[in-house]
């Protein structure tokens, strides 16, 4: 550290002692010039004053002899006014106005004395070395015109020398670091050979005469060249200011794109003077207070995506481009003498003002009105990036976040999920928990639509309590919340922290004067490796979670929150299914079906199970959806009707009263070309059993005339047609006439309160209703003796649920049969519940 800044001083130092050296050249040149024109001829006077013109019109023709921008050598030639000036000036005179048209070009262009007085003293000391090689190559007897060449290519080395001295000693530290500014060799080769060319002409033209003309005297003749030189040093400024408007115009049309397209840009896109912009190498130097350009020598490790880092170097990078700048910086104060600056306008919002601040070399071209007005136009347009920005975040917030809860809603849920899933490595575990209040409608009817909604309120909050860091959690319906857990090892984990929301959202909680103690149903779906679809993922998880919401409407325990762990196992699943029904795997569970007159079992309902050696019990919903998304479903649908009549048998060799066994399926599944000649032939094999077919009402929208007529003709040979789960979901009297049936299934969703008059209603509305189109009628979700009883006085005569058995297998079921026979009520003791 000691070291950089004793080189500041070092370098402070120098640059003083080359400012005062060249300065005092200017001006001893200067004055030495007037002095002896004051001895002249007035004709002497007019070829000065149009060689101080030719001489400024010169200075402002640069030429860069370096392959970077704003970062090489420029230099001017103003020497070129020498040859024409010799033949009627002294050389010395001719020395000194050249420095007095470099001196005014300077003043007029940037006003700074300081840069002004160093240029006139720099090409008055370029005009003497020049002068001094005439001298001497012509005391050698040389011709004129090789002393001319010889002059005017000592002049470009002494200029460009200089000027690469300057830079390296005298400049900041940065460009020092840098390594320096390397020259273009074929651009040093084409000024040195356009230098020689032009010098030696004019040289000639002014000692010989203008071609073409008549003769004339030697001052017209300088004063015609001189014209000359500035009408081409005219030609190639007007050349040259077009290709720099060319470039800033494209300049600004590429910044205004990065700034409108670079996604670091933001609400709080300003940065400070703390941004680690600012600090260690490359840093602000503590003698000149800029940044350097970006360029390949000071690249830096790119800063983190819409950091402050990022949006100084966008900012730096875009007007660098676009003006033309040796440095850009952002900082508290204004621009200083040789930069421009531009007060951010929202950065007062945020914090103190900050500016843009853009700076060249002293010696490569003074900053232009039109540059102030592209560096304001690029500050106003980053201030319009940065409010549509801002405006547009506010927007997409507002519609990607639940209003009451303040979590991300559906649509967020499912953008982060496909987000985390697509940038998972492949072997990286996620999972995802569907998450339902259980009796929310009650709890509004209840106490109120606002308690419902802090209940909402405060289960968000505690969601969000109890998961990592990294999780996702959403409200992504009415009482329906969603999990994402990332970063898992296992399965056991996704499971542990299931469990630990099940304890932490069943607390009670105090809304108003009453407390609530929530109850949940949580639907877990595991995924081990990416997932090609991750909507099937959610699926599984809505699936356990409904699964879990059966069983309660089937008389399941209701009084606790539960966790059903779907079977989903990415890719695997799909193996794993498919390798069950090939092999025949696939296993019963029955649930009895009871009449509530004689008090009797009547019928069995088969229900399908698997469980696999390393997995364990798979979710049922799971098994039979990726049957049918496998094209598996009939062969399921085959081996479950044979195994449940085989059942049935070995059921009624105990007890006789059961005459029926139901199985499900699916409406299209009926039509001869898929089970329907199997199941025909089953029923023949079984005579005095009733095979009854349960339709899920979902099939049911897809009912055709040949479906009908099926239906019909199963029910002709003796087969009954069931209508499942009616009351769920989207039922509709519809359903009732679409498809030709026996019994219908009433789902707990309508009886799971029958102290409510208008459920007691509607099932003796439904019960009139079946008597008249002759069907019976079996409600599901029994739980206990209370339900049973209201059933029995509302006329309902068949009924199923957990008050009369939970699913139980083969031999469990025949093992109840063997001891208490058809009744339908036994004692519970060591029956568990089967999800």
């Amino acid at each position: 550290m000691s070291d950089f800044v004793g080189g500041n001083r070092n370098s402070r130092g120098v640059k003083r002692l080359a400012f005062l050296a060249f300065a005092g050249i200017g001006l001893a040149l200067i004055a030495t010039s007037f002095v002896l024109l004051l001895d002249e001829p007035s004709d002497s006077w007019l070829i000065a004053g149009v060689g101080v013109v030719c001489a400024a019109a010169l200075e402002l023709t640069w030429v860069r002899v370096g392959a970077v921008a704003h970062r090489s050598p420029m230099i001017s030639l103003p020497v070129l006014a020498l040859p024409a000036l010799a033949p009627t000036l002294s050389l010395p005179v001719s020395a000194g106005l050249i420095a007095l048209g470099v001196l005014l070009a300077i003043l007029i262009e940037s006003g700074r004395a300081s840069v002004a007085l160093y240029s006139a003293g720099l090409q008055g000391a370029g005009a003497l070395a020049a002068i001094g090689l005439f001298t001497w190559f012509g005391a050698g007897g040389l011709p004129i015109l090789v002393g001319v060449a010889a002059a005017s290519v000592g002049y470009v080395f002494f200029i460009i020398a200089t000027e690469v001295l300057r830079q390296r000693f005298v400049a900041s530290p940065l460009g020092r670091r840098s390594g320096g500014r390397p020259l273009s060799p074929l651009r040093v080769l084409l000024v040195l050979v356009g230098t020689v060319v032009v010098t030696v002409t004019a040289a000639h033209w002014s000692v010989v005469g203008l071609p073409f003309l008549v003769e004339v005297t030697n001052t017209l003749d300088a004063v015609i060249v001189l014209f000359a030189l500035m009408i081409v040093a005219s030609v190639v400024k007007v050349s040259t200011v077009m290709a720099v408007m060319r470039h800033r115009l494209a300049g600004m049309v590429a910044a205004t794109s990065a700034l409108a397209a670079d996604p670091a840009t933001g609400p709080s896109g300003w940065v400070t003077p703390t941004s680690p912009a600012t600090t260690g190498i490359g840093a602000m130097s503590a003698a000149d207070n800029t940044y350097p350009a970006t360029s390949a020598a000071d690249a830096t490790p790119e800063p983190e995506p819409g950091s402050p880092a990022a949006v100084t170097d966008l900012l730096r990078r875009v007007v660098a481009d676009a003006i033309g700048a040796e440095s850009v910086i952002v900082r508290s104060e204004p621009a200083q003498p040789g930069e421009i600056s531009m007060l951010l306008p929202l950065a007062g919002a945020i914090g103190p003002d900050q500016y843009i601040v853009a700076r060249r070399d002293a010696m490569d071209g003074a900053f232009t009105g039109n540059d102030r007005r592209a560096l304001q136009a690029l500050a106003t347009t980053a201030e319009m990036v940065v409010r549509a920005r801002r405006n547009i975040a506010g927007l997409t917030l507002r519609a990607n976040t639940d209003p009451l809860t303040s979590l991300p809603n559906y649509g967020a849920f499912q953008e982060a999920l496909a987000n985390i899933n697509d940038h998972r490595d492949y072997s990286e575990a996620l999972a995802v928990l569907f998450i339902d209040l259980d009796e929310f409608k009650r709890l509004n009817d209840r106490f109120g639509h606002q308690t419902g909604d802090e209940v909402l309120r405060e289960l968000g909050r505690r969601l969000s309590a109890v998961v990592r860091p990294n999780d996702v959690v959403a409200r992504v319906g009415g009482d329906e919340f969603v999990i994402i857990l990332t970063h898992l090892a296992s399965l056991a984990e996704a499971k542990s922290i299931a469990e630990r929301i099940l304890v932490v959202s069943g607390e009670p909680m105090l809304i108003g004067q009453t407390t609530h103690s929530p109850i949940i149903s949580v639907g877990l779906a595991y995924s081990a490796h990416r997932e090609t679809d991750v909507n099937q993922l959610v699926q599984d998880a809505d699936r356990s979670m409904l699964a879990i919401k059966k069983s309660r409407r089937r008389g399941g325990p209701s009084k606790e929150s539960s966790l059903n762990i779907s079977s989903h196992r990415s890719s695997q699943m799909n193996d794993i299914i498919a390798h069950a029904i090939d092999e025949d795997l696939l296993e019963l569970a029955f649930q009895p079906i009871v009449s509530l007159v004689t008090g009797q079992i009547w019928a069995f309902e088969a229900l399908v199970r698997y469980t696999d050696p390393d997995l364990g019990p798979l979710s049922p919903p799971s098994i039979v959806e990726k049957a049918k998304g496998l094209g598996r479903l009939d062969a399921m649908t085959r081996q479950v009707a044979v195994k449940a009549m085989a059942a049935a048998a070995d059921f009624r060799l105990i007890e006789p009263r059961v005459v029926c066994m139901t199985i499900n399926v699916e409406a299209g599944q009926i039509l001869p070309e898929r089970v329907g000649n199997y199941i025909e032939e089953l029923a023949d094999r079984y005579p005095g059993i009733s095979l009854c077919l349960e339709l899920n009402e979902r099939s049911m929208t897809k009912v055709t005339p040949a479906i009908r007529a099926q239906a019909d003709r199963l029910r002709d040979l003796g087969m009954m047609i069931a209508l499942d789960d009616y009351g769920s979901q989207d039922s509709s009297v519809d359903a009732l006439v679409r498809m030709p049936m026996d019994i219908l299934k009433i789902d707990r969703s309508l009886v799971d309160d029958l102290d409510d008059i208008r459920q007691r209603e509607v099932l003796t509305a439904l019960q009139g209703f079946g008597d008249n189109l002759e069907y019976s009628m079996i409600v599901e979700g029994v739980e206990n003796d209370a339900m049973a009883n209201h059933l029995s006085a509302l006329g309902i005569r068949s009924a199923q649920g957990f008050h009369y058995g939970v699913p139980e297998s083969f031999e469990k079921t025949l093992s109840r049969l063997e001891l208490h026979g058809a009744r339908a009520v036994v004692p519970r003791l060591g029956i568990t519940l089967v999800s």
